[in-house]
């Protein structure tokens, strides 16, 4: 795997991320992608047993909003056989939230607090215990520690003469990021309109190659920059697996 890259944060937070990633072919690029949905593991609810469901809701509808809810995920301290059991006792009239949700561990909890399970009317319960197991996004979607992943071309601006008065004034639409005399700026910035930042002159643009803008966000399991990092962790374990059944 190709090590002589690049990486620039545009907008860096726990949940959403902007960065750049110079040097790496498309393919790479796209194995990033499919790493982050796909490859990183993280906790989820999968079995739930009911002592008590007196809501409007079957049992089957109630654990899959449940296997819905992100939880947090330490790196390292599961394994793929270990489980988390978390409880869940609410009595209406009250609503249960995913706040609701207790576990006997702090390093892993709901990742929000205010995911609405079901509104309980007066007399009505809902008690549960629910076991958490690691699982990756290709086996199912309510592991996919990435919710929106995606990644476009870095895009070069060359701004030339004045446009000619007689022209017509039209938009000039891009998306992502740009890059201008070297500074990096988000396309969002200035309406996605080059015509809003270059009044009045003629504008090039033009791909940069082997560079990619990622936007990833998380669903609140792991930081997004933990996130990554993960996923081109997996990316590297498989070549290395790869690597050793061919030289066989």
């Amino acid at each position: 795997m190709a090590t002589d890259f690049d990486v620039e944060f545009i907008e860096d937070g726990d949940r959403e991320a902007r960065f750049l990633v110079r040097g790496i072919t498309p393919a790479f690029a796209n194995g990033i992608r499919r790493a982050i949905l796909a490859d990183v593991p993280t906790l989820s609810i999968d079995t739930v047993r009911f002592v008590e469901n007196s809501s409007v809701l079957f049992d089957e509808v109630l654990a899959l909003r449940m296997g819905l809810v992100p939880l947090t995920t330490p790196e390292g301290e599961f394994d793929e056989d270990d489980t988390v059991t978390l409880a869940i006792d609410v009595e209406g009239p009250a609503t249960a939230y995913s706040g609701d949700l207790v576990s006997p561990d702090p390093q892993v909890e709901p990742a929000d607090e205010n995911i609405p399970l079901i509104e309980l009317k007066d007399g009505q319960r809902l008690e549960a215990e629910a076991d958490a197991v690691l699982g990756r996004g290709r086996d199912h979607a309510k592991f996919q520690g990435g919710v929106a992943v995606g990644y476009r071309h870095l895009q070069h601006v060359e701004v030339g003469d004045d446009a000619s008065e007689y022209g017509e004034d039209e938009s000039q639409i891009v998306r992502g990021v740009i890059e201008d005399g070297g500074d990096l700026v988000a396309t969002s910035e200035f309406g996605h309109d080059l015509t809003n930042r270059y009044p009045g002159k003629e504008v090039t643009v033009e791909d940069v190659p082997n560079a990619f803008v990622f936007h990833v966000e998380s669903d609140g399991s792991m930081p997004v920059d933990e996130l990554v990092l993960r996923a081109v962790g997996t990316l590297s374990t498989r070549a290395d697996e790869l690597r050793e059944k061919v030289s066989l």
